[in-house]
């Protein structure tokens, strides 16, 4: 035990020490400066305001920068396709050079959704429930009818059924009672008119098509022409009330001749 007391007041011990606290020191040193150029601790670039920018440019500006990214899309209603909607990091942030940037756009393509039920809904409940599903209202007519809610529903023109599926954004167009009840209209002459132009008139002077009557043998369908309609306009009734049903007697004959 002097011993060792002894070697520790060692010039030898002294020079021992040093060295090993020089070496553990020198040791620090390294693995700081390594450390700090591998993290390269105190630079960064800022990260490109991208919001608003098309999908196109902001990865080339990300490229030109030597930025990583990734996109994710999403569907905005109103906003232009392709357009950068959120970034993160956000614009400005110092960050290393190729940290990913994760960019949301707007997709190109709107998701389909189904037409809910609106016919029992006032135009005030249907407007509000269109636009929960993302869609919009375009043109609005009304139609004698003692009710004062949706009648039908049109898109592009035609009649759609509830569980129709449109793009989302689409405008769709509401025929609407408008509570006054029915009303009379003039009994429209369809002697001689081919089938499909008389159910036009029909339904378009608001009446509703009845039974319809062959006489005769139908060979071909495309010369099918009316020859008798009950109620028919006469001296004593002209008008009946909207939604009335109009029965026809079609025969296999060609229209006449009206120049004769």
């Amino acid at each position: 035990m002097n011993k060792f007391w002894a070697y520790l007041k060692t010039r030898q011990f002294r020079i021992t020490l040093l060295m090993a606290l020089g070496s553990l020191f020198v040791v620090i040193l390294i693995i700081f400066f390594s450390l700090g150029l591998y993290t390269r601790h105190g630079s960064g670039i800022p990260v490109p305001q991208l919001k608003g920018m098309s999908v196109e440019k902001a990865m080339s500006l990300l490229q030109e920068q030597g930025f990583d990214y990734k996109i994710d899309s999403v569907y905005v209603l109103d906003e232009k396709p392709g357009a950068v909607v959120v970034q993160d990091p956000d614009p400005g942030t110092f960050v290393k050079e190729n940290r990913t940037i994760y960019l949301t756009v707007v997709t190109r393509l709107a998701p389909l959704v189904a037409l809910p039920d609106l016919e029992p809904y006032t135009y005030r409940e249907a407007e509000a429930t269109i636009a929960n599903y993302g869609l919009k209202v375009g043109d609005t007519t009304y139609r004698s009818d003692i009710a004062n809610h949706v009648l039908e529903v049109r898109f592009g023109g035609q009649v759609i059924k509830p569980g129709t599926r449109l793009p989302k954004g689409s405008k769709i167009d509401l025929v609407l009672g408008n509570g006054q009840g029915p009303s009379e209209v003039e009994i429209p002459d369809l002697t001689n008119q081919e089938l499909n132009e008389a159910k036009f008139a029909i339904k378009g002077a608001g009446l509703t098509v009845g039974t319809i009557t062959f006489q005769g043998a139908i060979t071909d369908s495309t010369t099918v022409v009316v020859v008798g309609q009950m109620p028919m306009k006469s001296d004593s009734t002209s008008k009946v009330s909207i939604g009335t049903r109009i029965d026809l007697t079609v025969s296999q004959s060609k229209k006449a001749d009206v120049s004769n």
